[in-house]
């Protein structure tokens, strides 16, 4: 009921009474929440934001490690970290960049192009960022800039590192080198160590730098720095040291490796030398070979444009990467999957006429008028193509492919080099699958004698010798346990070959260096304590025409030097007791027997020795030209060790 006088009836004043609780409540529950709110930032989440506040004005940078070093395995380095310098500016405190870069030029020359390039790079960085704008400088070079301080601000001289190579070009292909990570190298997913962000970082680019490179990278330390709302460092908070890279040792023997390169010469081709006792990779050389220091300190465009057209390929790993057809040498092969089938036995012959007809096509053997009656041992010695065309015709190319891989042809070996050759042990079944065609009888026959379609490296080459020779799954070593002693003979299963059949190959291996009718006769070992077995071979590179054969076939050293022949040999040594195999292919050497065979020979006698063999280890008739070719070597001073000096 309305009285005069009163504004409100009692229902109405329960109406606004009723209002303003529920807006009362709803103030109060808004500073509720923002007090709750309140609470959680300053006093729940205070450590998660302080901690954000801290990486607002503290900065995490990393340091590079020392690079691990690497030695021979008598402890030679042969990679190793020399100090460095390197000259940074500052373009705040430098001030006229363009004056500044001028005034360095007259102390570190640097061309046009150069100083255009350091201008840019300056530029685009912030004024207080330190720029390289000249690295590995001489210390004549970092004192001529102290000197000159006063008139340079904002430039000065750092202190690294830069790696180099002590032996220079010896071990160019099995080291390898460094160089700046690339943008791919930074986005391997399997490699996300941030080591790579560090533009100062050198990893390794192939080798043994590339194979083992995590290893001997090592792992980033780090410092903690204050910095201002600029970004610019105010003090150092927390600093952990980097952890430096792992040394590696070899098992290889520098001066053998020098005295192989030597041997090899200019031309291209490779050689591969192991220890049987203990399974090590004594030597391994390619030809040509280049300096791995230029790119360790950066090539120029115009020297790496010269190594990339020079026709013989300096920069290819051939005893690793480059595959040939075996020759001759894979005959062993065939015979060793012949005489386990029980297809023929070491005393089984066949008849030699210089030919062996299949249908309407005609394998010629290397001899014209033919070997006459040819048994195993034979076979091997003056290296008979028509045996093994026989031979394969019986084996078939199934259980030839099988042999040639337990002995180690068509596998990729088990060793640190980065791209090692997987070779080619072919079946009717790749044929079919890579070349889209049928496998025929032809393509056995060719394959039983090393050609065709059969590929395999100098390191395949050398493994298929020591397992041979050893009767074992022979697997060799690169690398050994840093400081650790030279271990005992691995213990490798057996090969799965009976000693009879092996002992008849190895007869044959014999005969062909130690009978006057065997092909490498000429490379013999008259020491009576080092007697050497082997087997030449000299693979075609192309197809000998009819009338080529009618008018005579142009001798290798008549024709251009990329279509001769392929020269091999691979051996071991001594005889009875094997404690060294080789293997060596002079790429379009020529004939196998002339020129590969003695450069094997030398290299054997050279580790049994530890020194430049004697001339009377080499037949009388023999020294005069030896004596000549050893003369003639370009060996790195002290590469004739004392005895006891080393192991080899």
């Amino acid at each position: 009921m309305r009285t005069e006088g009163s504004q409100f009836t009692p229902d109405g004043q329960k109406l606004v009474t009723r209002r303003a609780a529920i807006l009362g409540g709803l103030q109060a529950a808004t500073l509720l929440v923002i007090g709750a709110r309140l609470y959680q930032l300053q006093i729940s989440d205070s450590r998660i934001y302080r901690e954000l506040a801290e990486e607002n004005r503290i900065n995490i940078r990393l340091l590079a490690p020392e690079r691990g070093l690497i030695f021979d395995r008598n402890g030679v380095a042969v990679a190793l970290n020399k100090p460095s310098y390197s000259i940074v500016m500052v373009r705040e405190e430098a001030g006229d960049v363009e004056e500044a870069l001028g005034k360095l030029a007259l102390i570190v020359p640097m061309s046009g192009e150069e100083i255009r390039r350091k201008r840019e790079e300056i530029r685009l960085r912030r004024e207080f960022v330190p720029v390289t704008v000249a690295d590995n400088v001489t210390w004549e070079q970092v004192a001529a800039v102290s000197a000159n301080a006063p008139s340079m601000p904002g430039v000065t001289a750092e202190y690294g590192s830069t790696r180099i190579y002590p032996f220079g070009q010896d071990f160019a292909h099995v080291v390898g080198y460094v160089g700046k990570v690339s943008s791919e190298e930074r986005r391997d997913r399997n490699d996300q160590d941030p080591l790579l962000w560090l533009p100062q970082l050198r990893i390794g680019k192939i080798g043994v730098e590339r194979a083992l490179d995590r290893d001997l990278r090592g792992r980033a330390g780090n410092e903690k720095i204050e910095v201002n709302v600029h970004g610019r460092v105010v003090r150092e908070l927390d600093r952990t040291e980097p952890a430096p890279g792992a040394d590696i040792q070899l098992t290889i023997d520098a001066w053998l490796q020098n005295y192989m390169i030597a041997r090899l010469g200019p031309d291209p081709a490779s050689a591969v030398l192991f220890d049987l006792e203990d399974a090590s990779v004594l030597a391994i050389a390619s030809t040509p070979t280049f300096d791995p220091n230029d790119f360790a300190i950066g090539i120029s465009q115009a020297g790496f444009d010269r190594l990339l057209s020079n026709p013989h390929r300096p920069l290819i790993n051939r005893p690793a990467q480059g595959v040939y057809p075996p020759g001759s040498t894979f005959k062993t092969v065939t015979a060793l999957a012949a005489l386990q089938e029980g297809l023929i036995t070491p005393a089984d012959t066949f008849t030699c006429n210089g030919k062996f007809e299949l249908s309407s096509r005609t394998f010629h053997c290397w001899r014209k008028d033919g070997h006459g009656r040819v048994d195993l041992s034979k076979s091997i010695s003056e290296s008979c193509d028509v045996f093994y065309y026989n031979l394969g015709r019986l084996v078939g190319i199934e259980k030839i492919s099988e042999m040639a891989k337990r002995l180690g042809i068509g596998v990729r070996p088990n060793v640190p080099i980065p791209d090692a050759a997987e070779g080619l042990a072919p079946t009717s079944e790749w044929k079919l699958r890579n070349r889209d065609a049928r496998w025929i009888t032809g393509d056995t026959l060719n394959a039983a004698i090393g050609q065709g379609f059969v590929l395999a490296s100098a390191l395949q080459i050398a493994i298929m010798t020591a397992r041979l020779a050893t009767g074992t799954m022979f697997e060799p070593r690169l690398v050994m346990s840093p400081g650790s002693a030279i271990p005992e003979a691995s213990s490798f299963p057996p090969l799965g070959i009976s000693d009879e059949h092996l002992e008849a190959v190895r007869k044959g291996m014999f005969t062909a260096i130690n009978e006057i009718r065997g092909t490498a006769f000429e490379s013999r070992s008259i020491d009576a304590s080092f007697p050497i077995a082997g087997k030449t071979g000299t693979s075609q590179i192309r197809t000998i025409t009819l009338e080529e054969r009618e008018e005579g076939v142009v001798p290798n050293e008549e024709r251009p030097w990329n279509r001769r022949d392929h020269a091999l040999f691979c051996g071991y040594g001594p005889f009875e007791k094997p404690k060294f195999a080789v293997a060596v292919v002079m790429e379009h050497g020529g004939d196998g027997s002339a020129i590969a065979a003695p450069i094997a020979r030398d290299i054997l006698l050279r580790a049994h020795y530890g020194r430049i063999p004697p001339l009377a280890a080499y037949p009388k008739e023999l020294r005069g030209r030896v004596l000549r070719e050893q003369q003639a070597l370009d060996l790195r001073p002290g590469a004739q060790p004392r005895p006891g000096n080393t192991r080899a």
